[in-house]
């Protein structure tokens, strides 16, 4: 079986590697991937600053038509791509297709905001001197992404970052290298200039741990767990590297006396379960007012029995598996908890079998949950819900808020006057009115607060203020 290298100073090397398995038939090995070393890191890293100088200075027409290039080459491949992110995920087609035509986007975007760079020409308080202001690019960015969004995280972390003439060095999750070969394949043959973009597959501990050791690595953009943020965060301080973090979740749902039953429970419905939950803007938390909660508990539940759980390639497929046994047992173990603390387990919670072996699990849903129970506090990462009852809005607004995390949260209501409350007193990054809280636009921003995000905010215009450094520049007329 070929072996997919690591990509580095334009070249392609690597013969150690590892298999990557798809998690809806653990029998099929998707790809041999490169197994990636400190040394290969640091090369790569070297390539990097050697490469800064030329492209940061490159034209940007140049840039230009490679992003857009590279997004359109991507949208042409989508059904090929979207098969691939499925199986190597366990996202089902549809969704993985979508994400695909997301990465598509995002690239197109940013091939726009090539040719929109600016800045401001402005007077100085003292006469006859002349004030210009500009974004330049940062440096060597190192991109860390994670194993839920193969393609369209990095999508959102590369395109920026070459739009605004950084050079990368960049490790996607052990679990799924191959959408992240495939997007360096892409943008490789669209004309990158060698050393500007390398690819250096591996584990963490090793290929991160390089990265985040380097004095040569100006800025890292990292997407995962919060235990890992924080490491990448201490590591950065000693570098004095500026550093992007994405990292966990618990997101709360409201749902109001009055909010539209139908409304609130497919919003809920995609929210926690679709993508088998594992989004870090998935909602996990279901608030719940008195008047609505039994009705919106057995129409949820009964949502929950038409949802088909099977192979992500299989048509009619609802929810797919979970990425691998060790999330599974994760989910599993937590599922156990929730019953230890007292919470009611109303819906599903069974590992399941199907015609292909895989880790396929039950979307489960608990009620009579608090928020001080750990399922309603420590992020699962599964399709795994709780529904929390409140005795009014106040209530429910303090349950949502009362978490260490800050990412998305969402309000099902007819109530305007609640509706604009929410959006202004959600201690979240992102809020969504009758909407699931996953699911956001490629062009707006997209970050969280308190220990869910760090640093400026992810997309659209707004990723600007990541990949470049602000420079004041005075002339005497």
């Amino acid at each position: 079986m070929t072996i997919y290298q690591n990509l580095i100073a334009g070249e392609w090397v690597g013969s150690n590697a590892t298999k990557n398995i798809n998690p809806s038939d653990t029998n099929e090995v998707v790809g041999l991937y490169a197994d990636g070393s400190a040394d290969d890191t640091r090369n790569a890293i070297a390539a990097a600053k050697a490469a800064f100088p030329a492209w940061s200075r490159s034209g940007i027409w140049e840039r230009h038509v490679i992003l857009k290039k590279t997004g359109d080459e991507i949208m042409a491949r989508k059904d090929e791509l979207g098969a691939l992110l499925a199986r190597e995920e366990g996202k089902t087609l549809p969704e993985a297709t979508g994400e695909v035509i997301r990465a598509s986007q995002i690239f197109e975007f940013f091939a726009g905001e090539a040719l929109r760079l600016a800045g401001e020409v402005i007077p100085s308080v003292r006469p006859n001197i002349g004030v210009e202001i500009t974004r330049e690019a940062l440096g060597v960015i190192g991109i860390i992404t994670p194993w839920n969004f193969p393609i369209a995280i990095p999508a959102w972390k590369i395109a920026p970052a070459l739009c605004y003439g950084n050079t990368i060095v960049f490790k996607p999750a052990e679990l799924v290298p191959a959408c992240s070969w495939a997007i360096v394949d892409i943008l490789n043959r669209a004309g990158l200039p060698k050393g500007v973009l390398n690819l250096v597959m591996g584990k963490g501990s090793v290929v991160g741990q390089a990265m985040l050791e380097s004095p040569d690595v100006h800025g890292i953009t990292f997407t995962g767990s919060t235990g890992t943020g924080r490491r990448v965060a201490a590591a950065s301080i000693e570098h004095n590297r500026k550093f992007q973090l994405e990292m966990g979740g618990k997101n709360p749902m409201v749902v109001l006396d009055d909010a539209d039953l139908n409304v609130a429970v497919e919003a809920a419905a995609n929210s926690g379960f679709f993508s088998t939950g594992q989004r870090c803007t998935a909602s996990s938390r279901l608030i719940v007012t008195e008047g609505i909660h039994d009705k919106f508990v057995a129409a949820l539940t009964d949502k929950l029995k038409t949802l088909v759980v099977d192979n992500a390639l299989k048509a009619g497929t609802h929810i797919g598996p979970v990425v691998d046994e060790r999330q599974l047992k994760t989910d599993t173990d937590y599922i156990e908890i929730g019953k230890s603390e007292g919470a009611k387990l109303a819906f599903g919670g069974e590992v399941i079998s199907r015609d292909t072996p895989g880790f396929y699990l039950q979307p489960t849903l608990f009620t009579e949950a608090t928020n001080q129970m750990r399922i309603s506090r420590e992020e699962i990462f599964g399709p795994v819900v709780s529904v929390i009852r409140a005795k009014d809005y106040d209530e429910a607004l303090a349950i949502a808020n009362d978490t260490p995390f800050g990412l998305s949260a969402g309000i099902a209501t007819t109530s305007l006057k609640h509706a604009t409350h929410f959006k202004r007193n959600s201690e979240a990054g992102m809020v969504m009115v009758n909407l699931p809280t996953a699911g956001v636009d490629f062009h707006v921003p997209f970050g969280g607060r308190k220990g869910s995000s760090y640093g400026p905010r992810e997309q659209g215009k707004y990723a600007a203020e990541f990949y470049t450094t602000v420079k004041t520049a005075y002339t005497l007329a």
